[in-house]
């Protein structure tokens, strides 16, 4: 009975150990596990793209067009005033009365016509003295050089021959040049704006005869800013427009190069061709500058924006669909739009929903151009 009992108890404590081991594998836990494994549905390859769908669909949409580059001249609007090309004030160069004075006010004179003659018999009749005595001169001279050869007369005598000889022929220009004082001559072809004497009137040498203007070329003289006299460059086209309504074309002649005291500004001439004297002097006048044409791109307003510093630019997206800000330059204002530079030449400008992006922001992007109006 001790025996039996004993052997019981072995048997117990075997089954004991052999339980303890089947439960510490952990086999019982992963049945479960295993049998809920199985019982659970394959997964569902549509949700998965449904949910990629929704993740893409987070994204911002923006419309954007590519942008058409042009050649565009900078326009520089400046006002001006018309003015002679040339202008003069003639004044007489020898005193004496006006014996001649084939002019009038308007009349329009070639270069080195005469202006006005004043009186001079004497200053005539010394060009006439001033010649016999050369000529007088000139036989002692010929007479003194024969002896000299001869040996008939010394040296010095010879010089002083030649002298008084030199002394004549100054005298003579001199009376020449008097009688060439008495007569005016136009210093360029123009018209007569004023006549200040009268036929008769005894004038002395300054006294102002008339003015005259050259107006062709018609000059606008203007100022140009600070800001933009870099832009300008002699020989750049130029559109005038009078205060008639009248529009003209021209080229820029001259820029200063150094500014007004004043107002900053540097001075500029505008020469238009004016053949038949229409145009006069002392008409204001606005004037468009243009500049050397640039790459440039024409914008609507609207899609001007600024960055977070204010500085103007536009929202922007490349070919990775990642919107970003683009500094530009405003370089004129049309009626079609915005003129600007500086815009990426890969890029696509967007037009509708550039100010719910930031830059780095991934967008959704459709063109501007397929999309319906009033969307």
């Amino acid at each position: 009975m001790t025996r039996r009992i004993k052997s019981h108890k072995i048997v117990a404590i075997i089954v004991l150990i052999a339980a303890a081991a089947w439960v510490g594998t952990g086999k019982f836990a992963s049945v479960g596990s295993e049998e809920a494994h199985a019982a659970e549905p394959a997964p569902d390859r549509g949700l998965a793209v449904e949910n990629a769908e929704a993740e893409t669909s987070t994204l911002r949409t923006v419309a954007a067009v590519t942008p058409d580059f042009v050649e565009h001249a900078r326009e520089i609007r400046i006002s001006g005033v018309t003015g002679a090309d040339k202008r003069a004030v003639l004044a007489a160069r020898s005193s004496g009365i006006i014996s001649d004075l084939p002019i009038k006010q308007g009349d329009t004179v070639q270069a080195d016509a005469t202006v006005m003659t004043v009186e001079g018999a004497d200053v005539v009749a010394a060009v006439m003295t001033a010649e016999a005595t050369l000529a007088q001169r000139e036989q002692e001279l010929e007479v003194a050089e024969k002896l000299f050869k001869t040996g008939n007369t010394a040296e010095l005598q010879l010089i002083k021959v030649r002298a008084e000889k030199a002394a004549a022929e100054a005298a003579l220009s001199q009376a020449q040049a008097a009688v060439d004082r008495l007569s005016l001559f136009a210093p360029f072809a123009g018209v007569v704006d004023k006549v200040e004497v009268e036929l008769g009137e005894w004038v002395q040498s300054g006294t102002p005869i008339a003015t005259m203007l050259s107006l062709d070329p018609i000059v606008v003289r203007a100022e140009v800013s600070e800001l933009d006299v870099g832009y300008v460059a002699v020989d750049d086209r130029a559109s005038v427009r009078l205060v008639n309504g009248t529009v003209l074309e021209g080229t820029v002649r001259h820029i200063a190069r150094e500014a007004s005291e004043e107002t900053r500004t540097y001075p500029v001439e505008v020469i238009l061709p004016n053949p038949d004297g229409a145009v006069p002097a002392g008409m204001t006048a606005e004037v468009s500058l243009f500049t050397q044409p640039e790459r440039a791109v024409i914008v609507p307003r609207s899609v001007i924006t600024l960055s977070s510093e204010g500085e103007l630019g536009l929202r922007v997206v490349g070919p990775d669909d990642v919107a970003q800000f683009a500094s530009v330059e405003l370089i004129d204002d049309t009626p079609e739009g915005l003129v600007l530079t500086g815009v990426p030449e890969d890029a696509r400008i967007i037009v509708l929903g550039q100010d719910l992006v930031r830059d780095g922001e991934m967008v959704t992007v459709k063109d501007a151009a397929t999309i319906p109006a009033g969307e």
